[in-house]
């Protein structure tokens, strides 16, 4: 079997159409030396080998549905509906591109304005757009607006040391050659630090809510001391989280991004993911991406429309905001039917069950010999554990017992040697937990 359709009689008018003879042809631009080298590959394989192939391998893998996850670090395992899925895979949504006809694609249009509307609820801001690729691209994109809106004199960014150790990287290589000075991530993260370091030349300052380590930072008083400072807050906050905390945009956030994986969207692998981006009218036309809105037609009824897209290819280049021209359109699309299938009162109920269960794999684990689990603040469903051994060897131990254990934070922070991040979610039974502990137990030992 053959991957190519053609027969060679097609391929010959096709090569007679450009004005060679053969496929070799097309390759004399090519220095003779270069043009065809030997490949060390293994003998072509049909199409029914190559699917034989990779069934084997599929089968030889350990299936997620066989092991209790207790690993979050950003990506979290969380029921997902199946409605979620049935809706992405109808043939008018799968896709990730941007409707550029509006008459034609009323239904995605729709959808998008839907995400937004949830969005800004959910973050109690008053615009969202859709989409990013993800959480570091939206926390990126956080600080081109800061830049702008401080009419590039500000050149000072502040981040704290627990947001996202990935996020802060996306956004110092975003970045990087633009002369921008980022601080904080390096040091203290209490919020006091945070507050010393706010001056004339910062342009905004980002904070995680919860942050890295499962904790809930007094956003509030950050927030105070940037605007006196004439800087924007930008809160990186789990979606899911905000549906039991109060919204950042109750606490005085300038801008609220994070990644909405929590919102329906499977571990998949690490991908692909979606960034959410929700910030004040004020700033909106500083923001990439782009905003759908709703208006009506000729005849008076309603009818959704893009209405931004601020990007080099839709307004002049120097103007533009942007050059991203993909949106996590069918990434989007899961959040939104997610949010819609569970509604305010699911996702409360969700975000209960996180903190409920979280809170009760703390006190059990605390009791362990060895073990100390930090309660120095509030948590949602992810906490610290400082260990007797190192994270590694205990993780071994869970993973013969078919537990997947935390996430060893020495990898980000030297300093949180023998510390695990232990994240619980409303996928975890009672039984889970408690095997969780006792295998914590004897691995103490």
């Amino acid at each position: 079997m053959s991957y190519i359709p053609h027969t060679d009689a097609e391929r010959q008018q096709m090569l007679a159409a450009i004005g060679v003879t053969t496929i070799e042809d097309l390759f004399e631009a090519v220095p003779a030396a270069h043009r065809f080298p030997a490949l060390d590959l293994p003998p072509a394989m049909s199409e029914l080998e190559v699917m034989a192939e990779m069934q084997a391998l599929a089968d030889a893998n350990d299936h997620a549905g066989d092991f209790a996850i207790f690993r979050g670090a950003g990506a979290y395992h969380h029921f997902i509906p199946s409605v979620v899925n049935h809706m992405l895979l109808r043939g008018e949504f799968y896709t990730a591109y941007t409707p550029y006809q509006p008459e034609l694609s009323q239904g995605t249009l729709q959808a998008i304005f839907e995400y937004q509307s949830m969005i800004s609820a959910l973050t109690g801001m008053e615009a969202a757009n859709a989409s990013h690729y993800d959480g570091g691209t939206s926390l990126a994109e956080a600080v081109t607006v800061a830049v702008d809106v401080g009419r590039k004199k500000r050149d000072k960014i502040v981040f704290s040391p627990y947001i996202h150790p990935h996020y802060r990287a996306v956004a110092r290589t975003y970045h990087q050659g633009m002369n921008l000075r980022f601080v904080g991530d390096e040091g203290s993260a209490a919020v006091d630090d945070l507050i010393g370091m706010l001056d004339d030349r910062t342009a905004m300052v980002a904070i995680a809510y919860p942050n890295f380590l499962g904790q809930i930072e007094d956003v509030k008083r950050l927030a105070d001391a940037a605007h006196q400072a004439g800087a924007l807050l930008c809160v990186v906050a789990n979606p899911l989280a905000l549906a039991i905390l109060k919204s950042p945009g109750e606490l005085g956030a300038d801008i609220v991004v994070g990644d909405g994986q929590p919102l329906g969207i499977p571990l998949g692998f690490g991908g692909p993911y979606v960034g959410y981006f929700a910030i004040h009218t004020d700033y909106v036309r500083r923001i990439a991406g782009r905003i759908v809105g709703e208006t009506v037609d000729g005849e008076g009824r309603r009818a959704y429309v893009m209405t931004l897209r601020p990007r080099e290819q839709d307004i002049k280049r120097e103007k533009a905001s942007s050059n991203i021209c993909t949106n996590q359109g069918l990434m989007a699309l899961a959040a939104t039917v997610y949010m819609s299938a569970l509604g305010k009162h699911g996702l409360r109920k969700a975000a209960e069950l996180c903190y409920q269960k979280a809170h009760y794999a703390a006190s059990e684990i605390a009791k362990i010999p060895g073990y100390s689990v930090d309660t120095s603040r509030p948590f949602f469903h992810e906490f610290a554990v400082k260990c007797p051994r190192p994270v590694a060897e205990i993780n071994e131990k869970l993973m013969l017992r078919g537990i997947v254990g935390g996430y060893d934070l020495s990898k980000d922070y030297l300093y949180l040697n023998d510390t695990m991040l232990i994240c619980v979610t409303e996928m975890n039974r009672k039984d889970e937990i408690d095997a969780l502990v006792e295998v914590l137990k004897e691995a103490a030992q």
